[in-house]
């Protein structure tokens, strides 16, 4: 999920600001949560929210949806059956002691859910709740990538580079972006228009103490497998220490994330929004595979491609990863790219 400044995650309506929905004509809300408002029927500054943002209200898809169920009457119906004093019970309900602060801080640790980490967790639910997710799985023999990539390991360090396989992921990708298009496209709701990209800003999904930031590799297609080593691993150092800026950040067209780095084989990877695709690497792993009627030990990589399916079909998906697979197993022909 591409983190990007708050104001292009949310949209204003209205004109004054407030935190209740008697006297408010102005809240912030992301787009897919002024969606849900409108499928169900309300009036987004009707919506109950103690929420702010920048000194305005801010709803969230979880109060719409509890404004729609009644959710939020029946908890104000609640209270005010209660005697209006802290700690007590409502009428007829049975009172209970609250744990003393020393041993709720014993027993669990909170932390705010602000900033970065708020920010990324509001892009990560846009993307999802928008685009409707569906990840193809395979497996690629990376057997002859791994004895390639030794081999360019020692001469790319005598040239300052650190090399590891996310470059050769990166040329292999931009290869099959070229042969299938679709998947470096967006989807313009509002113009009712899919626009593909014909430049390759490739995303680098990125774990931080802050959470998970996604630097972007400019015009991919345009430079060398040592180039896109040397700018990765200072945006993935930047990213780490915090120090990157937000347009290094932004403009990705496709992205890849590297669940394998903690152990990880295959999972579902959250599309970077408004992308319509993003490619999710396990880990390397020595596995039995039958070659010229022989059960060797080969290194397999597994691959999880999720992709918008409002705009990308399972069979282009397959084709594209195909294509992926086939750049990782002969490495060689990323010299043609």
């Amino acid at each position: 999920m591409e983190v990007t400044d708050e104001a292009d995650e949310l949209e204003l309506g209205g004109g004054a600001s407030a935190s209740t929905p008697t006297d408010r004509d102005r809240t912030l809300a992301a787009p897919a949560t002024r969606r849900l408002a409108d499928e169900e029927g309300l009036d987004i500054d009707t919506v109950p929210t103690e929420q702010t943002r920048d000194g305005e209200a801010f709803v969230t898809p979880e109060q719409v949806r509890e404004h729609a169920a009644g959710g939020v009457e029946q908890t104000a119906t609640s209270a005010e059956a209660g005697t209006g004093e802290a700690g007590e019970a409502p009428a007829g309900g049975v009172e209970l002691d609250p744990l003393p602060d020393a041993e709720v801080q014993r027993r669990e640790t909170r932390e705010p859910y602000t900033g970065v980490r708020q920010t990324i967790g509001e892009a990560m639910e846009e993307s999802k709740y928008t685009a409707p997710h569906v990840t193809h799985h395979d497996e690629a023999d990376v057997t002859r990538l791994v004895e390639t990539r030794g081999r360019l390991k020692a001469e790319a360090a005598e040239r300052g580079s650190s090399l590891s396989y996310m470059p050769f992921v990166v040329k292999a990708v931009v290869a099959a972006l070229k042969q299938y298009p679709i998947l470096n496209s967006q989807l313009d709701e509002e113009a009712g228009e899919i626009r593909k990209k014909h430049y390759y800003n490739i995303g680098i999904a990125t774990a931080t103490d802050a959470g998970l930031m996604v630097p972007v590799v400019k015009d991919a297609d345009r430079k060398g497998m040592l180039d896109i080593a040397d700018e990765m691993n200072e945006l993935v150092e930047k990213a780490r220490d915090r120090s990157i800026a937000p347009e290094e950040m932004q403009g990705g067209t496709f992205s890849i994330t590297n669940f394998g780095a903690v152990g990880g084989e295959h999972a579902t990877p959250i599309i970077n929004y408004p992308e319509t695709a993003i490619l999710g690497l396990g880990e390397i792993k020595e596995k039995p595979r039958v070659v010229d009627g022989e059960v060797v030990p080969r290194h397999v990589l597994t691959l999880s491609l999720s992709i918008d399916h409002r705009v990308i079909d399972g069979a282009e998906a397959g084709q594209f990863t195909n294509t992926v697979k086939r750049y990782l197993e002969e490495p060689e022909l990323l010299l043609l790219e």
